[in-house]
């Protein structure tokens, strides 16, 4: 999954009417709500659509988090554990999954069910597996079940009973229960979809935690307690929580502050605007605030990296010189990964010497024998040979946003001090994902967020049949000997055989240089002393279900 950021707005004038309207809203519900445990954050990059069909980036598969729930969950540390089904076996050739669903799960009231209980079956799921793989849907998670065989037009699930599922696949394929943890695959009343149609989006009926009670586009949403929610811990039944309150202020700076003042319980990563003002060098939470808020993170499945377009097919890679593998070994060599983290993220970050596996996967090897370090004698060496046969170019551009400049202009200043010349071109987010889709750029910057706690995830980058726009691999890489490898990890069942072969492949990735890694990401929590439950994991997903607040 790609990381796409929105821009800030650009007009103080249009920012003052938001907030003061947030504050008149902000103090009708304190009034409407004393006395209730209400959890606030906000959400900067807005939210568009209640579907999970439509869960396609982290806002939006937070707020379905809350709302929806699906065959099974992720914990802590990334295991697949059940949610509505509570049990399920495998066949040994990996080809049939057999779901048993609890029967205490319940849609959220609405009057499509005209006052009647509507408990959840198994029909329900394949109702909605249907819709999410359904061309008519045009969801971007169709993808999610493209490993489920089909019988003609239909996905192949068989309901021998209301409780029992069972799902037959194309071919064996590992990671598809940790798939079936996504948003894209919550559960959903068909009574409440065709009621409701295109308004669907903002009218959710799901089975989560909480439902949906208000929502004003743009300025707030707020969302209740299920009281008849199926999951406890210890015999407590959840949520702990009466509501949770969600703000879009577009601009960071003003939500930190809002967050400094108490106005809000929680703020997930960490911004160049305000990233001074609350960590030292050494990312440390500044003890001006350490009686206010936690500061929690966890390695977070996000690489973001630098592309390198090496299709030479393409008439826009032919004469370029990134075609030369010297360049790209070069440019890998020739800046300090663990300087970048320092100073430009105040040690949040785990510098990227290795391969595109990130730290958090079982796969990562921090013992690795590829990938790149700080070497510019090397670098300098690889563009002497180029400069020598006369292929040193004056100059290569890298396209990235505005909210990667920094980052960029750091490599650039160190590239120029090994001897390369490295302009950089800032485009909007919306044309910066264009370009590299449709394969219009040589070099690019761009991140990649695991779908799901898989390596394949993240190789998947570099399949050949994967190609963009259709695929994930924007870099337009080929190798037959790591597509041979890809194809075979499909086939293999044996976790740590696997994490063998996904290491070959890293390694051949990482020899060849199509990408240039520039560090892991973290997902880092600032949260108000008051929360209590807050955790982080691996794939940053934000699970209130477990969340209380003291008085």
């Amino acid at each position: 999954m790609e990381r796409i950021n929105i821009p800030l707005p650009g007009k103080t004038g249009l920012l003052f009417l938001i907030v003061a309207a947030l504050t008149v809203t902000s103090c009708r519900q304190h009034q409407k709500y004393a006395g209730k445990k209400i959890f606030r954050y906000n959400e900067a990059s807005g939210i568009k659509t209640l579907d999970p069909a439509f869960a396609r980036d982290q806002a939006h598969i937070w707020v379905c988090n809350q709302l929806y729930n699906g065959l099974v969950q992720l914990d802590e540390q990334l295991n697949v554990i059940p949610s509505i089904a509570h049990t399920w076996e495998i066949s040994e050739d990996g080809l049939t999954y057999v779901f048993h669903l609890r029967s205490d799960v319940f849609f959220h009231a609405d009057e499509v069910f005209r006052g009647k209980d509507r408990k959840v079956t198994a029909a329900d799921f394949v109702y909605s597996f249907n819709r999410l793989a359904s061309p008519e849907t045009a969801s971007p998670g169709a993808w999610v079940l493209s490993s489920v065989a089909r019988h003609n037009a239909e996905l192949a699930i068989e309901t021998p009973d209301d409780s029992t599922l069972i799902v037959h696949l194309k071919k064996p394929f590992p990671p598809f229960l940790s798939i079936l943890s996504m948003q894209y695959c919550s559960v959903l009343p068909h009574e409440a979809v065709e009621f409701y149609k295109s308004n669907f989006r903002k009218h959710p009926v799901g089975t989560g935690p909480f439902y949906l009670q208000n929502w004003e586009e743009n300025i707030k949403m707020v969302l209740r307690k299920n009281d008849r929610y199926f999951e406890r811990i210890d015999g407590v039944q959840l949520p702990f929580l009466d509501a949770v309150s969600i703000t879009f202020v577009e601009d960071k700076m003003t939500a930190f502050l809002e967050f400094t003042k108490g106005n809000l319980d929680f703020m997930s990563g960490i911004y160049p605007s305000y990233k001074d003002e609350l960590l030292n060098r050494s990312g440390e939470l500044r003890a001006k605030y350490s009686d206010k808020f936690c500061m929690i993170s966890a390695p977070y499945l996000n690489t973001e990296y630098l592309g390198i377009l090496v299709d030479t097919t393409l008439n826009i890679v032919k004469e370029n010189p990134l075609c030369d593998l010297r360049l790209r070994r070069a440019i890998n060599y020739g800046f300090d990964r663990k300087k970048m983290i320092r100073f430009l993220r105040n040690g949040i970050g785990i510098p990227g010497n290795k391969g595109m596996i990130p730290k958090g996967m079982p796969g990562y090897d921090k013992d690795a024998s590829y990938g790149y370090s700080y070497e510019p004698d090397k670098s300098r060496e690889l563009l002497r040979q180029m400069r020598d046969e006369g292929y040193l170019p004056k100059g290569v551009k890298l396209i990235t946003t505005s909210d990667y400049l920094d980052l960029c202009k750091f490599v650039q200043a160190q590239l120029n001090e090994v001897g390369l010349q490295l302009e950089i071109e800032v485009v909007p987010p919306a044309v910066a994902i264009e370009l590299r889709a449709h394969s219009r750029v040589n070099f690019f910057r761009a991140s990649w967020i695991a779908d799901y706690p898989d390596e394949e995830n993240y190789l998947s980058l570099f399949y050949s049949e994967n190609f963009a726009p259709e695929g994930p691999n924007y870099t337009h890489y080929t190798n037959p000997e790591f597509d041979a490898l890809f194809e075979q990890a499909y086939l293999e069942i044996d976790r740590q055989r696997r994490n063998e072969l996904y290491s070959a492949m890293d390694s051949i990735v990482m020899s060849d240089a199509p990408v240039v890694v520039l560090y892991y990401d973290e997902a880092v929590r600032f949260v108000n002393k008051r929360v209590i439950g807050m955790h982080v994991n691996p794939i940053n997903l934000l699970d209130l279900k477990i969340v209380d607040k003291s008085d």
